[in-house]
């Protein structure tokens, strides 16, 4: 039997290491997104003019994503529920359904751009459209990356290692939705 690498064994103030290490990047993160929306707020109030290119969203790919997204979430709660009581495989299924919702949403979010691109509507076409391709693509980078991760923790959940590390991508996956339950209305509501 191998031993357990150290930052699974050892906490700090009665925080797991890898908990702990979690919140930490969650607020570097917090700090990206935070200065992101908060300059697009600020910009979006200065500039009215805005309310005419986000009438050109598409409002009905934005719901449909944000209801794919909060269904990833369940699933990601259902593999935490599954690795906390010690069932690696079911726990690992529930990370496939995560991935399956990450990966619809990239798809949805892919046709979604085709159709703006298509329209006229690019990176260089104002400021809004620069603010909402920024946005959009650096939370569509964070669902990759959670992605792959998840995939690597779902394999290892599968073989019964590593299960608490089904908890710290769910911590992540989480922080990924809240983003976008953010970026929906600045983005495709506030007309």
């Amino acid at each position: 039997m191998s031993a357990k690498p150290i930052a699974t064994t050892r906490s700090a103030t009665g925080i797991p290491t890898g908990r702990l290490a979690v919140w930490w990047l969650l607020a570097s993160e917090v700090v990206i997104f935070g200065g992101l929306l908060g300059s697009y707020i600020m910009h979006r109030v200065g500039h009215p003019e805005w309310a005419e290119a986000a009438a050109h969203t598409q409002v009905w790919f934005g719901a449909f994503n944000t209801l794919v997204l909060l269904t990833s979430s369940f699933t990601a709660v259902l593999a935490h529920q599954a690795a906390e009581s010690g069932q690696g495989k079911k726990a690992a299924k529930f990370l496939v359904m995560t991935m399956g919702g990450a990966l619809t949403f990239l798809l949805v979010k892919s046709i979604e751009w085709t159709i703006e691109i298509s329209h006229g509507y690019t990176i260089t076409t104002n400021t809004f459209w620069s603010f909402y391709y920024t946005a959009a693509g650096l939370h569509g980078l964070h669902v990759i990356a959670g992605a792959i991760i998840m995939g690597f923790i779902a394999v290892d959940a599968w073989r019964g290692r590593e299960l608490q590390r089904v908890e710290l991508i769910g911590i992540y996956w989480h922080f990924v939705d809240l983003v976008w339950i953010f970026l929906f209305p600045l983005l495709y509501i506030a007309k």
